[in-house]
C-alpha cells in the first residue's frame, strides 16, 4: 500500500485513555448491579488529551520516565487499547513490537507459534509457509525453532517474534522497549532492519530510553509526563529537556530558552551554584570560535556558590551537530572534587585537550553537581553552553567524528 505523502500516516487527535478506580470491591459491585444509581468510580487518567502527527515515512520517538503513558499510547496506536476520549487515525499496515513473545504457547513449537501468531497478525498460512525460511534465518536460533518455546530463553523468544513481527515491510511500525532483552549483536541487527524499513519508506514510532538509538533514527520526538504531552520538538531538544527533568529535585526548575543559533537550550538546576561563564580558548588564551583538527584547546568554566556546599564537581559534554555524544567528563572521574565551599566563592574551572574532532560543528554541555552524576544534587545543568567548529587545515583528509591517527607499516614480500 502507498500513502500519499501529504497525509500523515499517524494522526491523534486529543487522545486519552481513563481506568475505573473503585474504592472498594464491593463499589464495583454495587455500581455493576445498580445501574441507575450514582457513579461509585473515579476516572484514572492515564493519557489525557495527547496531539500529534506522524507524517508518512517519517520516524517520532516518544520518551519519558515510568507511569508517563508510553505504552499505553502505543497500545492505542497499536489497536489492543481502546481509546477513551479523542480521535485516533492510522494509514496502512502496521506492526508493532509490543512485548515481544508474550503470547507465544509454551507448550507449542517455535514454528507452531510462528504459524499461530502470524495469522493473528493478518498472514495467510501460504503466506507464512512461504516466508518462513526467512523467518527462520533472521532469528537464527537454529534447531531450537521446532522445540517448545518453554525451553527457550526470554531473548530467543525476542528473535523469533521480532523475525516474525518484521517478516513483511509494514507501513507503520511500532516499536516499544521490547528489544532491550535482546543481546546486543541482535540489538544491531534488529535496529538495521528498523533503520532499512524506513529508508524503503516505513513510518515508525519508537519507544527508548537509549538518547543514541531516538536521535539517529527519529526527526521528531515528544515527551509524555504523566499521561500529558508536555514537550514536543527536535530528537536533541526533547532529550535535554528529558534530561534536564530527571535532574530536577524538589526544589529545582527545568526551562528552555533560544541560544543565539536559535536552537532550543535546556537549562535545570536547584540554584546552590551556577555557571557565570563558559568560554572555549587556545593555549594563549585568546577565545575561539572554530578550532583545527589535533589544535590544543582550553575549556574555560568559571562558577559561582551561593550557599556552602559540601562537595562541587564541575564536568562537560562534547556532542555533534546531531545531538550525539562524542565524548564527556567531570572532576569526579579526574579526582578534582572540590570540598566545603563557602557562599561567595568563585570557581573557575580549565580543561586542557587536543581537539582530536573531524570537521564539523560541536556543542558543549556543562554541568555542576555533587558526585559522578546530575542525578543526585544537580545544581545547574546547561545544554548548548557553548557552539564551535572544527576545520581541517593541516591533516590528512579522513572520515568521521574523531581523530585517530595511525602509524603505518607496510611489508612486501
Amino acid at each position: 500500500m502507498v500513502l500519499p505523502a501529504s497525509a500523515p500516516a499517524i494522526e491523534a487527535n486529543c487522545l486519552g485513555k481513563a481506568y475505573r478506580s473503585y474504592a472498594s470491591r464491593w463499589s464495583r459491585l454495587a455500581e455493576w448491579m445498580l445501574p441507575g444509581s450514582p457513579p461509585r468510580h473515579a476516572l484514572r487518567w492515564v493519557v489525557n488529551d495527547v496531539s500529534f502527527r506522524v507524517p508518512v515515512g517519517c520516524a517520532m520517538g516518544v520518551v519519558g520516565g515510568n507511569g508517563a503513558g508510553k505504552s499505553t499510547l502505543l497500545k492505542m496506536i497499536a489497536g489492543t487499547v481502546t481509546p477513551s476520549s479523542g480521535e485516533l487515525k492510522i494509514r496502512g499496515r502496521i506492526a508493532a513490537l509490543l512485548e515481544l513473545g508474550m503470547g507465544f504457547h509454551p507448550d507449542f513449537t517455535g514454528r507452531q507459534n510462528t504459524m499461530m501468531a502470524g495469522q493473528l497478525l493478518g498472514l495467510s498460512s501460504e503466506q507464512l509457509l512461504s516466508l518462513m525460511p526467512a523467518i527462520e534465518s533472521f532469528a537464527e536460533i537454529g534447531d531450537y525453532l521446532d522445540q517448545p518455546v518453554r525451553v527457550y530463553s526470554s531473548g530467543m523468544q525476542v528473535r523469533l517474534a521480532f523475525s516474525l513481527a518484521t517478516a513483511l515491510r509494514p507501513d507503520v511500525l511500532i516499536v516499544d522497549e521490547a528489544l532491550s532483552v535482546g543481546d546486543t549483536y541482535f540489538q544491531h541487527k534488529s535496529f538495521d532492519r528498523i533503520r532499512q524499513f524506513r529508508r524503503d519508506g516505513t513510518t515508525l514510532l519508537i519507544v527508548s530510553h537509549d538518547r543514541s538509538a531516538i536521535q539517529s533514527i527519529c526527526d521528531e520526538a515528544i515527551l509524555l509526563d504523566q499521561g500529558c504531552l508536555i514537550q514536543q520538538g527536535t530528537p536533541e531538544a526533547v532529550m535535554d529537556f528529558y534530561n534536564g527533568m530527571i535532574a530536577t529535585q524538589e526544589k529545582s526548575a527545568v526551562v528552555q530558552v533560544r541560544a543565539d543559533d536559535g536552537r532550543p537550550q535546556t537549562q535545570s538546576g536547584s540554584g546552590e551554584a551556577s555557571i557565570v561563564s563558559v568560554r572555549l580558548l587556545d593555549m594563549s588564551g585568546r577565545e575561539l570560535k572554530t578550532a583545527r583538527v589535533g589544535e590544543r584547546v582550553r575549556l574555560e568554566i568559571c562558577a559561582a556558590v551561593y550557599c556552602s556546599l559540601p562537595r562541587l564537581v564541575a564536568g562537560y559534554m562534547i556532542k555533534d551537530c546531531f545531538g550525539q555524544t562524542v565524548f564527556g567528563t567531570n572532576t569526579y572521574h579526574l579526582g578534582q572534587v572540590l570540598q566545603n565551599l563557602e557562599p561567595g566563592s568563585q570557581v573557575t574551572y580549565e580543561f586542557d585537550f587536543a581537539a582530536n574532532l573531524g570537521a564539523g560543528s560541536y556543542s558543549l554541555a556543562v554541568a555542576l553537581t555533587d558526585s559522578d552524576s546530575h542525578l543526585s544534587a544537580n545544581y545547574q545543568w546547561r545544554d548548548l553552553a557553548l557552539v564551535f567548529k572544527v576545520i581541517n587545515a593541516e591533516q590528512a583528509i579522513f572520515s568521521g567524528c574523531s581523530w585517530i591517527p595511525p602509524e603505518i607499516r607496510i611489508t612486501v614480500s
